[in-house]
């Protein structure tokens, strides 16, 4: 598995340290709700804001129509409000692009900045078809690192895209083994935030890699709807148990939060 870029450069922030056990092993923080900017309120927006709500955290929806995110607010208060995207990214600890592909590159101009360093879960896969030239380059050469070019500061994480909508609604919190979502990014920090959204709805992440091997759960590859536990999904893509990530976020989801 590549190795991650441990960097400070995409925003080991003071305020993360509040909700990720930074890369310190052993060492348990206590976690508490995060605010989430969820950047579209469509079905993957509904579908992610249910689950998170359910769970206790707090979800800011926007959309360009004002419509579904008043909607989502109302059914989902008072753990939901609405707002516009600017707002949503400046709202969340945490931020979600739940919108087509090819609307990512003008989103990069509406809240790339105010994204900044945050972690930006980026669970919207590329169609060629659908999106254009910036699905079909996300196509070629990884939705992970298309979307992180088009972020350069953020902190990245793919996940949430391996499976439809409609499957993880009907599967969340199934009786065990859980349905394994897989993730992959560059930033510690941030996959941890994107590891416990994870678990919070209901699913058990599993640790891939960088944004590069992100591409081994978009459409058309091995890990896009396969639908299995932790341990058949890793021997399906390769990847270890014995990662870090993975090992901190099991022992946390065992009892140590």
């Amino acid at each position: 598995m590549p190795a991650l870029k441990l960097t400070r450069r995409h925003g080991l922030l003071a305020a993360l340290a509040t909700l990720v056990p930074a890369s310190l092993p052993g060492v348990a923080h206590a976690r508490r709700p995060l605010r989430i900017g969820m950047i579209g309120s469509g079905h993957v927006g509904s579908t992610l804001g249910h689950l998170w709500t359910r769970a206790g955290h707090q979800v800011m929806f926007s959309d360009i129509h004002k419509g579904p995110a008043k909607k989502l607010a109302s059914e989902l208060y008072p753990l939901a409000r609405e707002g516009t995207p600017q707002e949503a990214a400046k709202f969340g600890d945490a931020v979600v692009l739940a919108v087509p592909y090819g609307a990512l590159p003008q989103l990069r101009h509406t809240i790339g900045s105010i994204v900044g360093t945050k972690p930006l879960i980026d669970p919207t896969n590329p169609y060629g078809w659908r999106d254009g030239k910036i699905g079909r380059l996300a196509l070629r050469k990884g939705a992970g690192v298309t979307t992180q070019a088009l972020f350069p500061q953020a902190s990245v994480v793919r996940a949430f895209n391996s499976e439809d909508m409609t499957t993880l609604e009907a599967e969340t919190f199934r009786t065990p083994p859980r349905l394994a979502l897989p993730m992959a990014g560059d930033v510690v920090q941030a996959l941890y935030v994107a590891g416990w959204l994870i678990h919070d709805a209901g699913f058990d992440p599993v640790m891939v890699g960088s944004l590069s091997t992100a591409m081994l759960f978009q459409p058309g590859n091995p890990g896009f709807e396969a639908r299995m536990n932790a341990t058949d999904l890793r021997n399906l893509l390769g990847v270890s148990a014995n990662n870090p990530i993975d090992r901190n976020l099991a022992t946390q989801f065992s009892g140590g939060m």
